[in-house]
């Protein structure tokens, strides 16, 4: 029998942050695509659409009259999935038709006043007043609430239904599903080995270095091993941080550079506004900002569906719907095609050449 190698046969991988596993199929990455093919991204909307809502000086269907906004704009989401206040469901006795209360808080905030700007196309300073949104978004809303998710979701692909470069905030009075999950595995990794989950994992990766694609004094971006996506990454801050508020200056300077970076090696890799969905995982806020949440460690994660191209994504149905996640390249061959990529953004490079650069 042939000795095993992770690149050509398949094998199950363990996520420890989900307590589950996810099937690596690398030898399935050779067959030819006859399925669904995207349409391409638009690349250049216009930089002002006053039919836009989340441009500046523009009416929202609510009435209200954007400002003049000349960086970030944060308002109450128009339409929102959670709200502040309302009825709580009867409590039910039947365990196969139970209900619980569900109120929040949903926010939007606009990164930059062009709707033809994106993150790896702004300036760092620009990119840092995102981050200072951020935190203080995360900082008011966990006073009060137990899960504030900050998540972007870019591209029609996923999903996103207005090209302004933008995010939300969703604030919970519950903890959901995905940190409820987060919460227990990494709070037994830590009573049974003594150390946070992440920042033990970070300290391997850094050994084995195969899967890192970026690093900087104060983050590491990289592929983790049981990543589900093709091109999936985890982004993470080299010291333990418990949330985004409790980061330094210059852990946020730091930060706003590493982020212009990896979106600008995520555009690079099919030459396209890159689809993806984004959030960041912290300790739980509210009631938990008085316990010891030392077994978190604040990560963002990046999901994009592009599969082959711009064109073809990756589809989560049949055996993952039914059965479990599945893959058609390992970590290790998504994080080297990521690493080999130029940090110049390709419409930069397009402008030096046009310019005689």
């Amino acid at each position: 029998m042939a000795e095993f190698n992770s690149s050509d046969h398949p094998h199950l991988r363990y996520n420890p942050l989900r307590d589950d596993w996810i099937v690596v199929s690398p030898q399935r990455a050779k067959r030819p695509w006859q399925g669904q093919m995207e349409k391409k991204a638009e690349d250049n909307p216009p930089r002002h659409d006053l039919s836009n809502p989340l441009c500046p000086n523009v009416t929202r269907p609510n009435g209200e009259v954007n400002p003049n906004y000349t960086n970030t704009f944060v308002f109450d989401n128009d339409f929102p999935a959670l709200l502040p206040e309302g009825p709580d469901p009867p409590v039910s006795e039947d365990p196969l038709f139970q209900s619980a209360p569900a109120h929040g808080k949903c926010r939007v905030i606009c990164f930059h006043p062009w709707s033809d700007m994106t993150l790896p196309l702004m300036e760092v300073n620009d990119v840092r007043q995102v981050i200072d949104t951020w935190i203080k978004e995360s900082l008011t809303l966990g006073q009060q609430f137990e899960w504030v998710q900050l998540f972007e979701n870019r591209g029609a692909v996923m999903g996103c239904s207005n090209p302004h470069p933008h995010c939300q905030v969703w604030a919970c009075s519950f903890l959901p599903n995905e940190p409820s999950l987060k919460e227990r595995t990494q709070k037994n990794y830590l009573q049974a080995h003594g150390q946070p989950m992440l920042v033990t994992y970070l300290e391997k990766e850094l050994v084995k270095s195969e899967r890192i694609i970026l690093e900087s004094e104060h983050w590491v971006w990289l592929v983790p091993y049981w990543a589900t996506w093709p091109f999936e990454t985890m982004l993470l801050p080299r010291r333990h941080v418990l949330r985004l508020e409790d980061l330094t200056d210059e852990e946020k300077n730091d930060l706003s550079q590493m982020l212009k970076k990896l979106l600008t090696v995520y555009d690079n890799l099919f030459e396209v506004s890159f689809p993806y969905c984004m959030g960041w995982h912290g300790a739980p806020t509210g009631k938990y900002l008085s316990q010891d949440m030392s077994h978190w460690q604040l990560h963002a994660v990046f999901y994009p569906p592009l599969l082959r191209s711009a064109t073809v994504k990756k589809f989560m149905v049949g055996f993952e719907m039914l059965a479990s996640a599945q893959r058609d390249m390992t970590a290790e061959q998504a994080a080297e095609r990521l690493r080999n990529l130029p940090l110049v953004h390709y419409k930069h490079k397009t402008e030096n050449v046009s310019n005689g650069k």
